[in-house]
Protein backbone atom coordinates (compact mmCIF):
# COMPACT_ATOMS: atom_id res chain seq x y z
CA UNK A 1 0.00 0.00 0.00
CA UNK A 2 1.34 3.40 -0.99
CA UNK A 3 1.71 5.96 1.79
CA UNK A 4 0.20 9.42 1.34
CA UNK A 5 2.05 12.27 2.99
CA UNK A 6 -0.21 14.97 4.38
CA UNK A 7 0.35 18.55 5.41
CA UNK A 8 -1.91 20.37 7.84
CA UNK A 9 -2.42 24.12 7.72
CA UNK A 10 -4.06 25.69 10.77
CA UNK A 11 -5.54 29.13 11.30
CA UNK A 12 -2.97 31.52 12.73
CA UNK A 13 -5.39 32.33 15.58
CA UNK A 14 -4.59 28.83 16.83
CA UNK A 15 -0.85 28.87 16.06
CA UNK A 16 -0.03 27.65 19.56
CA UNK A 17 -2.22 24.57 19.10
CA UNK A 18 -0.30 21.38 19.77
CA UNK A 19 -2.34 19.49 17.17
CA UNK A 20 -3.61 16.79 19.51
CA UNK A 21 -7.13 16.57 18.07
CA UNK A 22 -5.79 16.54 14.51
CA UNK A 23 -3.28 13.79 15.24
CA UNK A 24 -5.86 11.70 17.14
CA UNK A 25 -8.35 12.06 14.29
CA UNK A 26 -5.68 11.09 11.75
CA UNK A 27 -4.84 7.96 13.72
CA UNK A 28 -8.51 6.99 14.09
CA UNK A 29 -9.46 8.18 10.58
CA UNK A 30 -12.22 10.35 12.05
CA UNK A 31 -13.57 13.63 10.74
CA UNK A 32 -12.03 14.70 7.45
CA UNK A 33 -9.33 12.04 7.82
CA UNK A 34 -12.05 9.49 7.03
CA UNK A 35 -11.15 10.02 3.35
CA UNK A 36 -7.97 8.05 4.10
CA UNK A 37 -9.75 5.13 5.78
CA UNK A 38 -8.08 2.55 3.52
CA UNK A 39 -4.81 4.39 3.01
CA UNK A 40 -1.56 4.56 4.93
CA UNK A 41 -0.86 8.19 5.82
CA UNK A 42 1.93 10.20 7.37
CA UNK A 43 1.58 13.76 8.59
CA UNK A 44 4.71 15.31 7.13
CA UNK A 45 3.98 19.00 7.71
CA UNK A 46 2.11 21.19 10.20
CA UNK A 47 2.03 24.99 10.14
CA UNK A 48 -0.24 28.01 10.37
CA UNK A 49 -1.51 30.06 7.45
CA UNK A 50 0.63 32.95 8.70
CA UNK A 51 -2.29 35.17 9.65
CA UNK A 52 -4.82 37.02 7.54
CA UNK A 53 -4.77 37.06 4.63
CA UNK A 54 -2.67 33.88 4.68
CA UNK A 55 0.87 34.92 3.82
CA UNK A 56 2.25 31.47 4.59
CA UNK A 57 -0.08 29.84 2.04
CA UNK A 58 2.25 30.97 -0.71
CA UNK A 59 5.29 29.20 0.74
CA UNK A 60 4.32 26.39 3.12
CA UNK A 61 2.95 23.99 0.48
CA UNK A 62 6.18 24.32 -1.51
CA UNK A 63 8.23 23.35 1.54
CA UNK A 64 5.84 20.51 2.34
CA UNK A 65 6.09 19.25 -1.26
CA UNK A 66 9.86 18.96 -0.79
CA UNK A 67 9.04 16.49 1.99
CA UNK A 68 6.70 14.45 -0.21
CA UNK A 69 3.37 16.01 0.80
CA UNK A 70 0.71 15.54 -1.87
CA UNK A 71 -2.40 16.48 0.12
CA UNK A 72 -3.14 19.42 2.40
CA UNK A 73 -5.78 19.42 5.11
CA UNK A 74 -7.05 22.79 6.26
CA UNK A 75 -7.51 22.27 9.99
CA UNK A 76 -11.00 22.24 11.41
CA UNK A 77 -10.22 25.53 13.18
CA UNK A 78 -10.47 27.37 9.87
CA UNK A 79 -14.06 26.13 9.63
CA UNK A 80 -15.15 26.60 13.24
CA UNK A 81 -13.32 29.75 14.29
CA UNK A 82 -15.35 32.86 14.98
CA UNK A 83 -15.73 33.73 12.16
CA UNK A 84 -14.74 30.90 9.83
CA UNK A 85 -11.78 31.75 7.62
CA UNK A 86 -12.98 33.94 4.73
CA UNK A 87 -9.97 32.94 2.57
CA UNK A 88 -10.31 29.14 2.39
CA UNK A 89 -11.61 29.08 -1.18
CA UNK A 90 -8.74 31.25 -2.36
CA UNK A 91 -6.22 29.15 -0.43
CA UNK A 92 -7.58 25.95 -1.99
CA UNK A 93 -7.57 27.34 -5.50
CA UNK A 94 -4.03 28.66 -5.12
CA UNK A 95 -2.61 25.41 -3.70
CA UNK A 96 -4.33 23.25 -6.32
CA UNK A 97 -3.25 25.53 -9.17
CA UNK A 98 0.32 26.25 -8.06
CA UNK A 99 1.28 22.93 -6.47
CA UNK A 100 -1.21 20.40 -7.85
CA UNK A 101 -1.96 19.15 -4.36
CA UNK A 102 -5.25 17.74 -3.19
CA UNK A 103 -6.91 20.05 -0.61
CA UNK A 104 -9.29 18.73 2.02
CA UNK A 105 -11.33 20.93 4.33
CA UNK A 106 -11.12 19.86 7.95
CA UNK A 107 -9.06 17.58 10.10
CA UNK A 108 -10.65 16.41 13.36
CA UNK A 109 -14.43 16.25 13.83
CA UNK A 110 -16.11 19.54 14.68
CA UNK A 111 -16.40 19.67 18.49
CA UNK A 112 -20.02 19.61 19.62
CA UNK A 113 -19.72 22.96 21.44
CA UNK A 114 -18.74 24.64 18.16
CA UNK A 115 -21.48 22.81 16.27
CA UNK A 116 -24.12 24.10 18.72
CA UNK A 117 -22.85 27.69 18.68
CA UNK A 118 -22.52 27.92 14.89
CA UNK A 119 -25.94 26.28 14.44
CA UNK A 120 -27.53 28.83 16.79
CA UNK A 121 -25.77 31.74 15.07
CA UNK A 122 -26.45 30.34 11.57
CA UNK A 123 -22.80 30.97 10.76
CA UNK A 124 -22.51 28.20 8.21
CA UNK A 125 -25.07 29.81 5.95
CA UNK A 126 -23.63 29.48 2.47
CA UNK A 127 -23.09 26.64 0.05
CA UNK A 128 -19.29 26.77 0.29
CA UNK A 129 -19.20 26.40 4.09
CA UNK A 130 -21.92 23.74 4.11
CA UNK A 131 -20.00 21.68 1.54
CA UNK A 132 -16.64 22.27 3.24
CA UNK A 133 -17.93 21.06 6.60
CA UNK A 134 -19.30 17.72 5.47
CA UNK A 135 -16.25 15.56 6.23
CA UNK A 136 -15.59 17.20 9.60
CA UNK A 137 -19.15 17.17 10.96
CA UNK A 138 -19.35 13.51 12.03
CA UNK A 139 -22.13 12.40 14.35
CA UNK A 140 -22.99 13.91 17.73
CA UNK A 141 -21.27 11.19 19.79
CA UNK A 142 -18.05 11.67 17.84
CA UNK A 143 -18.32 15.47 18.09
CA UNK A 144 -18.71 15.18 21.87
CA UNK A 145 -15.42 13.24 22.07
CA UNK A 146 -13.68 16.26 20.53
CA UNK A 147 -15.14 18.91 22.88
Amino acid sequence: MEKVKIGIIICDRYKTCAGGKCFRAAEKREGAFSVWRDTEIEIAGFTSCGGCPGGNIEYAPEEMAKNGVTAIHFATGLLVGYPPCPYMEYFRDFIVSKYGMKVIFGTHPVPQKYFVTHSELNTWNNEFLIDSLQLALADENTRLKYD
